[in-house]
């Protein structure tokens, strides 16, 4: 089997494969802190980016767009340092905040963190250190040497007491890299030079040390070759011993003659330094003795940056290709490793004590049982105090020091084994018990308090218990300490520490036995008993006891009053699952305490009780009242209902409320039968307060059925105000009356609209009370007034008459004088009762009433009396107007003078009597649609005109003059002829005219106006009516307009005329403009209405004026009329529309005619749009003279525009002068292309230097074939990245392969030559110079972009140079597979040896395999021996196997066969069989037993050759089948094999059967041989009964004297031995009685006494789970 390593390798990520540019993996912009965050700066598409890995969080990548010189991350948050010249920041990435930031003032070369808080700072002459917290500045700790003077700075490390500083630095002398140190003390401010490449400061803990010892480590690899790692003390500490310096070689292999350390890590759990090279080896020396536990490389690429790897005790490190590798000890092998292979015992046990690790476990107890066997105690106990894992700290090792017995004047050798363990650290459970035992009991309880406080013993529970019988309080550290929950409570419940148990129980998840708990806190303090139960029930997480338990726990100590409060407490929530406790709450109380039970159930806290078995408790108790509340049966109320004088009124009157209506009527029914005179009251609250539910009519009854007219009367009288129901209002009238509370009666019938009015009127007429007064107003209100004088007229009672009618409702006096009338009273009485009336009463309803009898006269006196009294009451006038008419007594005076009455009413009145009284009255009273009709149906039309006219109402008007009116025309004639000529109010004639206009009657209105306007008349200047005659005569008769134009002076001419445009009279509208000399506007219609353009132009030669011209030089712009335009625009002298007058010229190319309004326009304003459109126009006509003398004066034209739009039109030569004249060369230059002056086009690409210039130039020279000047241009393109790719595009379209090729490979050469260059010249190379290409490669395969190229070389099968490209673009796998695939282009054995052992996918080495066996078969071992570490032999084998070409790979197979793998011995075994070679195949059996030896053996017992046949005899018997072996031995007559055989297999049949095999052949010779050969094996009387039968006795002769004599040697052994024992046994008996005798006192150095241990020890010590097995 192959030795496993003694380290543990792994890869944690390849930086490559997540993203990260090859060329950014770098000592200059890669920085790992710690094996938490690595930090990358790299350049992304021209964009500065910082990359940060997070390791620890499964490779986590975060991208930060900054800019910075360097960048370093805290060592385990996630807290940014930056570095950008001088100035230093510190951002928390989390918080998004920077937390300091700093100006140094000088450069920052190197830089690290050396702690969580501070950063080292190095700068060219000093160190700093700058911490992270607070705002103070870097601090100066001390100057660089000289000797580091153009060092590079490569690390910088502190100690942990920040005591020395070391700051490392390399440099190249000599050819080699040469290392130089300054070591710096902080104590002493000195520094010292050392040569050195790496070191680390380290702490190790020496063995009899009291403090740890301070190292200092250092490499340094000499310009002689030689190198060493030395190892000294730094501040030796007074009591340690002092550490030897320790200087040992590090070897380095001869194939890595330049490599020199980089780092160093110390490991600090394993106490080793890791030392790391250039060339990826990895040196791991035992820092105590500077001994190498391994070296080998682990990275074929250079390691240039290292942290400690903390979690393992190791180093992680990254490499230039991007791995991010870690090495640590490999726990399971180094202290195997360390036995074996470096064959140092003392190094594997001192490894194994510091770390803790597995593999001495045997060497350790094999050396302490050699000291103590041997007597050193001492040295023993060291190797028991210091054993890996604490495998030799048990009960037996206890044991064995407790037995030994004391010397005088010494401590035990226990105590002083105890005394070594609490000196190294402290004791175990076993220890620490045993321990205690003889310090308690020697009283010494503070020692054992301070053990405890140092954390020096282990507790458990045996030990807890050991010291609670001591001490309960220390006994309760120990449970504490130990995690013994259940015995922690009870010492917190024995020292009533009652807070503690639920807090320390949920702290540790424990819950204890609470029930017993409390139990016991009842009976030894109950006080506190109340306080820990709510503590339980109210703990936040829920109850942690039932609440039950707690009150069978206080009711068990009587504890009554304790478990009411407890219990009240906890049901103060009122839940319904508590149910039962609520029952027992209250039955615990009513029993024993009812006065508290009835509290409890006043407060109302509880409701979820058993309420019948509460209710019959409360009944025995006497608590009736709270017994009702708790029945529900009617039976059980009834039965407690005579109790009602032991009760509350006001809770039996709210407990009727929870009763149903059946229940409550017969509990009323039942207490009014009992005793109706003392429960009445209660009867009748009860009766108001459920009113509703009870209804009314159920209540009236039981009062009825009682005849309890005085209940009935106070509880109607209770409900009456808020009740509708008509029963209540009656009954209630009804008992008011018979209780003899006629003024009760009388307020309901006056105030009640609920009781029905028939019921109560015949009641109170049946009644016949002596006050009237109730029926008086039941007969008002509902209208009985008929009846009312019916009854009190036949009654006699006419006082109540006068009463009614002066008193109570003066207002009903017509409906009493009608029934006086109707009775047949004399008219005398009715007069003089209505003279008694002083009260308001409704006039126009008495006129009725007496009209309707025809007895109006009969109200004239009384209708007198009220106007001389003033009144001015409509009816009595309308009363008055209607006796004047009727009588004819001059009405017409009265209607028009009188302004009381009512014109409508009198005026319908006469309308039939008197039409023109009609009118009268309506035209008095504004009636206008009744006045409308009474002059329409009498033919008084005259009259309605002059109405309508003076009433100024357009509704009206409307209503008349409508269509459907037939009487429509003589109105009109009317207003015509006599309304209006008689009108001297303007405001009458204009609403008139309007109501014409709005009823649509333009020739009457027309006839109208002219009436009023044309004829002789106040209205004939009116300016309104004239506009309106011209107005209406637009709309109704156009052909009148230009008449009253001409006729009328005094009209509004501009708003005429745009109602004449309006309706299309253009010639009336230019007529009025005209005349009254609007000539803008005149000449406008002319434009916009008649569209004249010749009479407008007329009209202005004629009034020649600049608005008239602007306007018309307006209008023939918008015709086109370019020319006549400008003509009159230059007339006006308006140059205001200049830019329109110059978008219209350039549309219709009018440019001569432009330059002259132009030139006028610069004149009058100095506009840059002016003088830039005037500039193009002399492009435009060819006056470049005059363009250049206005480009020579000072001018504010935008030249460059009117530049860019003559070279888009073309027009090259303006476009030279304008460039030339503002200097624009890149404009200029293109003009110039254009103009096919390609050099001078060069010269002012070059002098504007434009990217964009020079790529035209360029491209118009490739398409004339002016290469020269082409590459002039193109050198200027090709350095710019982003423009070379259409650069070699416009080539390559053209055919110019050669000039392009020309001009990549002279741009090579610029300063700015950039990678896109030299990969674009590759691929042109690939494509047209396939022979160039691999100089080209080697040349510059750093500068190119290999992925491109590497496609160029697939597309253009460029196989050689494939292969190359992809093994310096590290992608080997692909190089193996091109190689294989075009084996004849770019196959070469050793380049392919040296790329074969770098790829990644493992199935390229057999695939490779598979290639050489096709084309290369001779070379196969070769092959083979590069590939051994990294194939897997068996698949080799196999896939060997397959083809049948086992014997091509038999070189391999022996060079591999060390590592004693199954397939690779199985192949070379069959080459040997069929070889015949049966030496190697005994040899390769021998030494490698990794076979199918039971396979083997079966095929080569049957061979032909002897050899073979005993080789599987052999095979037989290693595999332990003597018997086969054996056999095969004795077929072949191979006897002394057989012999050696049986003597190997030590089992005595065996030899036997073969002794006996010997007799049978008689072979006499091996018998004599058999004996001596198994000598061990023979038994003798076998050996002399065999002898004796078979004559053989002269052959074991010689066996049975060296039987004998052994015998006799033995026996004389065993005598010696016997006497031995019995002298020894002699004297420890006598050493035992002395010992007896001496009686000494206890103490600490003397024997422990103990009579019997503690049962928890003796358990501990008797059972295997406690012993550490």
């Amino acid at each position: 089997m192959a030795e496993q390593l003694p380290i543990k390798f792994q890869e944690h990520a390849q930086l490559q494969a997540l993203g990260v540019n090859a060329a950014s993996i770098g000592f200059n912009t890669l920085t790992l802190e710690s094996e938490r965050f690595i930090c990358v700066r790299e350049q992304v598409n021209g964009t500065n980016q910082v990359v940060i890995v997070d390791l620890a969080n499964n490779n986590e990548m975060m991208r930060r767009p900054i800019t910075a010189d360097s960048v370093i991350m805290h060592p385990n948050s996630k807290v940014m340092a930056l570095k950008a010249q001088r100035q230093l920041q510190v951002f928390n990435l989390e918080l998004k905040s920077k937390l300091k930031s700093h100006i140094m003032h000088e450069d920052v070369i190197f830089w690290t963190w050396l702690d969580l808080k501070t950063i080292g700072l190095v700068t060219p002459t000093a160190v700093y250190h700058w911490s992270i917290e607070g705002s103070s500045a870097p601090v100066k700790i001390f100057d660089r040497h000289q000797t580091l003077a153009g060092c590079q700075i490569i690390n910088y490390r502190v100690s942990k007491d920040e005591k020395w500083m070391v700051l490392v630095g390399i440099s190249a002398q000599a050819g080699r890299i040469a290392g130089s140190m300054q070591l710096f003390s902080k104590d002493r401010g000195v520094s010292q030079p050392i040569e050195g490449h790496a070191a680390a400061f380290a702490t190790i803990q020496l063995e009899d040390a009291p403090h740890p010892t301070k190292l200092f480590a250092f490499s340094v690899r000499s310009a002689t070759g030689a190198a060493k790692l030395q190892i000294i003390e730094v501040d030796p500490t007074d009591g340690n011993p002092l550490f030897q310096k320790k200087a040992v070689e590090v070897f380095f292999p001869p194939e890595a003659a330049n490599d020199f350390p980089v780092s160093m890590q110390v490991g600090a759990k394993y106490g080793v330094v890791y030392l790391v090279t250039k060339m990826g080896f990895i040196h791991i020396y035992d820092l105590e003795t500077g001994t190498c536990l391994f070296m080998n490389r682990i990275s074929g690429d250079t390691i240039f940056v290292t942290a400690d790897h903390e979690s393992s005790s190791g180093i992680i490190g990254v490499n230039k290709k991007g791995q991010v590798l870690s090495v640590t000890l490999d726990e399971n092998t180094i202290v195997p490793y360390i036995v074996n292979t470096l064959n140092n015992t003392e190094l594997a046990l001192k490894l194994a004590s510091r770390g803790g690790l597995p593999g001495a476990d045997n060497l350790c107890v094999s050396r302490f049982n050699q000291l103590f066997s041997s007597g050193a105690y001492g040295e023993a106990a060291k190797i028991a105090a210091n054993s890996p894992r604490g495998i030799l700290r048990t009960v037996d090792t206890i044991e064995r020091f407790r037995q030994l017995p004391a010397v005088p004047n010494q401590l035990s050798p226990i105590l002083q084994y105890f005394g070594l363990l609490l000196e190294k650290g402290g004791l175990n459970r076993y220890e620490s018990l045993e321990m205690a035992k003889p310090i308690l009991q020697q009283n010494r309880k503070p020692l054992l308090e301070k053990w405890l406080k140092e954390d020096k013993l282990e507790c458990s529970e045996e030990l807890g218990d050991f010291v609670r019988q001591f001490d309960s309080k220390l006994a309760l550290s120990v449970y504490l300490r130990a995690n013994v929950p259940h015995k922690v409570v009870v010492c917190f419940a024995e020292n009533r520490q009652y807070d503690k148990i639920v807090a320390y129980s949920k702290t540790v998840g424990y819950t204890p036995d609470y029930s017993s708990l409390l139990y016991n806190i009842a009976r030894s303090d109950p006080d506190k008993t109340v306080d820990f139960a709510q503590t339980l029930i109210n703990d936040e997480s829920g109850p942690l006891i039932e609440a039950d338990k707690v009150i069978d726990v206080l009711m068990s100590q009587n504890m009554l009053q304790q478990a009411t409060s407890f219990l009240l407490d906890y049901l103060k929530d009122n839940k319904e699952s508590d149910a039962q406790l609520q029952t027992r709450v209250l039955e615990m109380n009513l029993t024993h305490a009812p006065q508290v039970a009835d509290a409890i159930l006043g407060t109302g806290m509880l409701t979820h009780y058993d309420r019948v078995v509460v209710g019959n408790l409360c009944e025995k108790a006497g608590l009736h009242q709270r017994a009702l509340e708790h029945f529900t049966d009617i039976h059980d109320i009834k039965r407690v209902i005579p109790y009602t004088h032991t009760m509350n009124p006001e809770w039996l009157v709210n407990y009727f409320g929870t009763l149903s209506v059946e229940q409550t009527l017969e509990c009323l029914k039942e207490m009014l039968t009992n005793n109706l005179r003392q429960n009445l009251q209660v009867v009748v609250q009860i009766a108001i307060k459920y009113s509703e539910q009870l209804q009314p009519h159920n209540l009236v009854d039981l009062f009825e059925n009682f005849k309890s007219n005085e209940g009935l009367y106070y509880y109607l009288g209770s409900i009456v105000n808020v009740s509708q129901d008509p029963l209540v209002h009656f009954k209630y009238i009804q008992a008011a009356c018979r209780t003899g509370n006629v003024r009760e009666a009388e307020r309901i019938c006056r105030e009640s609209n609920y009781y029905d009015a028939e019921k109560v009127k015949n009641f109170l007429k049946e009644a016949r009370l002596s006050d009237q007064l109730p029926l008086i107003i039941v007969c008002d209100r509902f209208g009985f007034v008929h009846d009312l004088v019916l009854y009190l007229y036949h009654n006699n009672l006419h006082k109540y008459i006068e009463v009614y009618v002066q008193k109570v409702n003066p207002s009903r006096t017509p409906e009493v004088v009608g029934g006086l009338l109707d009775v047949g009273c004399d008219e005398d009485i009715i007069k003089s009762l209505l003279m008694s009336v002083k009260g308001d009463l409704a006039v126009g309803k008495l006129c009725d009433e007496v009209e309707q009898r025809n007895r109006l006269k009969l109200l004239l006196p009384w209708l007198n009396m009220r106007v001389t009294d003033g009144s001015s009451d409509p009816e009595v006038y309308n009363a008055l107007a209607k006796i004047y008419i009727d009588t004819n007594n001059n009405p017409e005076p009265f209607l028009k003078e009188n302004e009381f009455y009512e014109p409508r009413t009198i005026g319908k009145y006469c309308e039939k009597r008197d039409p023109y009284l009609a009118y009268i009255c309506y035209e008095k009273g504004q009636c206008d649609y009744e006045l409308i009709h009474i002059t329409s149906e009498n033919a008084m039309f005259k009259h309605q005109a002059r109405y309508l006219v003076h009433r100024r109402d357009l509704s009206l008007w409307q209503y008349v003059l409508q269509e459907n009116n037939e009487n429509r025309r003589e109105v009109i004639d009317q207003i015509v002829a006599t309304a209006l000529p008689e009108c001297t109010d303007p405001e009458d004639v204009s609403i008139t005219v309007k109501a014409f206009m709005a009823a649509d009657l333009p020739n009457e209105l027309i006839e109208l106006l002219e009436r009023i306007v044309l004829e002789v008349s106040a209205f004939n200047d009116n300016k309104t009516l004239q506009n309106l005659l011209i107005f209406t005569a637009v709309k109704a008769d156009a052909s009148k307009v230009m008449d009253y134009v001409s006729r009328l002076d005094n009209f509004d001419a501009p708003d005429v005329a745009e109602v004449c445009i309006g309706e299309g009279l253009f010639e009336e509208a230019f007529a009025i403009f005209k005349k009254y000399k609007v000539n803008g506007d005149a000449v406008m219609v002319l434009i916009d209405k008649i569209g004249d353009l010749d009479r407008a132009y007329e009209f202005a030669e004629r009034c020649d004026q600049s608005d008239v011209w602007s306007k018309l030089g307006k209008a023939q712009l918008d015709n086109m009329r370019i020319k006549d335009s400008i003509d009159s625009y230059i007339r006006a002298n308006d140059t205001s529309n200049y830019m329109e007058v110059t978008r219209h010229a350039e549309m219709d190319n009018k440019y001569d005619d432009l330059v002259r309004y132009l030139q006028l326009a610069r004149k009058n304003s100095r506009e840059p749009y002016i003088e830039t459109e005037l500039l193009y126009a002399y492009a435009k006509t060819d006056r470049l003279s005059d363009m250049e003398d206005f480009i020579a004066s000072p001018n504010i034209a935008q030249v460059q525009q009117v530049g860019d739009r003559c070279f888009q039109a073309h027009m090259l030569e303006a476009a030279k002068i304008l460039y030339t004249s503002i200097s624009n060369h890149a404009s200029l230059a293109t003009t110039l292309v254009h103009l096919n002056d390609y050099q001078g086009a060069v010269d002012c690409a070059r002098k504007a230097n434009s990217t964009k210039v020079w790529k035209e130039v360029n491209a118009v020279c490739i398409e004339q074939q002016e290469f020269r000047l082409a590459k002039i241009c193109g050198l200027h393109i090709i350095v710019h990245a982003e423009e070379l790719e259409q650069v070699v595009r416009t080539y390559e379209r053209n055919g110019y392969f050669e000039q392009l090729i020309n001009l990549l490979e002279d741009g090579l050469g610029l300063e700015r030559a950039h990678m896109g260059m030299f990969t674009e010249l590759a691929v042109l190379y690939s494509k047209y110079a396939p022979e160039k290409m691999m100089e080209h490669l080697k040349l510059f395969v750093s500068r190119i972009n290999i992925p491109k190229v590497i496609r160029a070389c697939n597309d253009t099968h460029l196989w050689r140079e494939l292969v190359f490209l992809y093994v310096h673009y590290d992608e080997f796998d692909n190089a193996v597979g091109a190689m294989i695939e075009h084996a004849a282009d770019s196959w070469e054995h050793s380049a392919f040896k040296e790329i074969i052992v770098k790829v990644s996918n493992v199935e390229l080495y057999y695939k490779a395999l598979r290639f050489y066996l096709n084309e290369q078969p001779m070379l196969l071992n070769d092959l083979l021996a590069s590939m051994v570490p990294r194939i897997n032999h068996t698949r080799v084998v196999q896939q060997f196997e397959k083809s049948d070409n086992i014997p091509l790979i038999r070189q391999y197979l022996q060079s591999v066969q060390h590592v004693n793998n199954k397939a690779v011995n199985g192949a070379l075994n069959e080459l040997f069989i069929e070889e015949e070679d049966y030496e190697s195949l005994r040899d390769s059996i021998d030494h490698y037993d990794n076979i199918d030896t039971i396979d083997i053996a079966q095929r080569l017992e049957k061979h032909e050759l002897l050899e073979f046949r005993r080789i599987a005899a052999h095979l037989y018997k290693k595999n332990r089948r003597w018997r086969q072996s054996i056999a095969l031995s004795k077929q072949d007559r191979l006897f002394k094999d057989a012999m050696e055989t049986a003597a190997e297999s030590r089992d005595r049949e065996v030899a036997e059967e073969l002794l006996r095999y010997f007799i049978e052949v008689g072979k006499r010779e091996c018998f004599a041989a058999m004996l001596y050969t198994c000598y061990d094996l023979m038994r003798p009387d076998t050996v002399m009964e065999l002898s004796w039968r078979h004559g053989l006795s002269d052959f074991s002769m010689p066996y049975m004297i060296n039987l004998l004599s052994e015998q006799t040697s033995k026996i004389s052994v065993l005598d010696k031995d016997v006497q031995d024992l019995k002298q020894k046994a002699e004297k420890q008996e006598q050493d035992s009685s002395n010992a007896q005798n001496m009686a000494p006192a206890m103490g600490l150095g003397n024997p422990l006494m103990l009579t019997a241990a503690p049962t928890g020890a003796t358990n501990m010590m008797q059972s295997p789970h406690f012993t550490g097995f």
